[in-house]
């Protein structure tokens, strides 16, 4: 016999009367998850937290990071899967032929038809994102396609690090103009506070791993971050880029 869908129950109970309205809340908050030995998928996120859960590929296999998305998309109109390789794209392609990658974020979209129209944004409102170097990118290509799927508009800005400061102050119109800032920077991380101190927005600083030895993987850049006198500056983790892109989105709306 198959299992009746949960929500679908909770809402025809509220429909027929079986179900008060406070109940089916309270049973909302509460909705199973789908359980198939090897992950548990929590089709109720959306739900709670208005995004659903993204898979990060990392430490999958190919045929079970296929059958996540196939549930996941079935059941959400935007669905996420970051650390992806370009083997892993084509496994999902072939089981959906509409999922888009990107290849400097190394990550798959998967939108329905539907939602795909509706996450194109004329927003006045944008984040802009902006690397120290060229070497930052992937990072911040993470940072923004996260936010571009969730629906948020977004503006790049690359390579204008501390070593020619006169390319970060010719973009003074962009920074002021953003709704919020996110600042992807490896080596030493100073571009951060930089930024911190010329702006009255919020701005998230993502340390990344680029760097010589003393950098040790993004610790210099990421104390630099957290030491910030600047104001208005929060932090995530090395090479969180899609952490970032999914604040900065809470944020920006």
């Amino acid at each position: 016999m198959d299992k009746v869908d949960p929500l679908n129950e909770i809402l025809n109970g509220v429909r027929s009367g079986e179900i008060s309205v406070d109940e089916a809340v309270a049973r909302l908050r509460h909705l199973p998850y789908e359980d198939l030995g090897y992950v548990k998928i929590d089709h109720h996120r959306c739900l709670r937290t208005g995004f659903p859960e993204v898979v990060l590929c990392q430490g999958k296999t190919n045929d079970q990071i296929v059958e996540i998305l196939k549930r996941l998309a079935a059941r959400n109109p935007t669905v996420l899967a970051t650390k992806a390789s370009e083997g892993v794209y084509e496994a999902v392609r072939r089981e959906l032929p509409h999922a888009v990658y990107h290849n400097a974020a190394r990550m798959i979209v998967i939108h329905s038809p539907k939602s795909a129209a509706e996450s194109k944004t004329d927003s006045e409102k944008y984040i802009l994102v902006i690397t120290a170097g060229t070497a930052d990118i992937p990072v911040a290509e993470e940072a923004a396609v996260t936010a571009e799927a969730m629906g948020s508009r977004v503006e790049r800005v690359y390579d204008i690090g501390v070593a020619g400061l006169h390319r970060l102050l010719d973009q003074k119109a962009n920074l002021d103009n953003a709704n919020v800032i996110i600042v992807v920077a490896g080596m030493e991380g100073a571009l951060a506070s930089v930024v911190g101190g010329l702006v009255s927005k919020p701005v998230i600083a993502v340390p990344t791993s680029v760097g010589y030895g003393s950098s040790f993987e993004g610790l210099a850049a990421l104390l630099t971050m957290l030491n910030t006198c600047a104001e208005g500056v929060a932090v995530v983790n090395i090479d969180n880029g899609f952490g970032a892109g999914y604040f900065a989105h809470l944020v920006n709306r």
